[in-house]
């Protein structure tokens, strides 16, 4: 299924063929992906247990991000409220508007199967970037705190600031908060 298609870009469901695109992008950058993770994206599209949305740039996969139905983990598991998760955008992709039209059309989604739709987001200077685009669209912090390993961290207690420290947000339809 294509959500967004115009000149050599568009928005799409993933294909099988993706899997060694993507794998091929981490590789590039010098990322870490493992092959089943990809793989187990495109057989739960398949089984409808979650949405892909793949930005195509020229016939590679510039970028792509995850949406379940149902959220997975913090605050938000199982209330059925959409989650979205891994949004990636591949560096030589970046700054030309994908990541903005990728979670564009995974909130259309998203607002169409619930009322509002979550997201979590590190907190180390590598989500930086993320974490301003966030709040930017109008996401808010949903008041539960610092997570940690899937767990509300405790006022004091001791972390990491690695990649399972996180800040879940929530955004509803049509969120405007310009003038806060």
């Amino acid at each position: 299924m294509i959500f967004f298609n115009k000149d050599n870009f568009s928005i799409r469901t993933m294909q099988e063929s993706d899997i060694d695109k993507i794998l091929d992008n981490y590789r590039e950058q010098r990322w870490e992906k493992p092959r089943e993770v990809i793989e187990s994206y495109f057989a739960k599209q398949n089984s409808k247990e979650l949405f892909m949305f793949i930005a195509e740039y020229q016939n590679d996969a510039a970028g792509y991000t995850v949406l379940y139905p149902n959220a997975q983990y913090g605050p938000f598991a199982n209330k059925n409220i959409p989650e979205i998760s891994d949004l990636i955008v591949f560096m030589k992709y970046q700054r030309k508007g994908i990541g903005k039209l990728i979670l564009d059309e995974a909130e259309k989604k998203a607002f169409a199967l619930g009322g509002k739709v979550s997201l979590g987001v590190g907190l180390h200077n590598g989500y930086g970037p993320a974490q301003k685009i966030y709040i930017k669209r109008g996401y808010i912090p949903d008041g539960t705190g610092v997570w940690y390993n899937n767990a509300p961290l405790e006022p004091y207690a001791d972390c990491k600031n690695d990649d399972e420290l996180i800040l879940f947000l929530v955004k509803e339809p049509r969120a405007n908060f310009a003038g806060i």
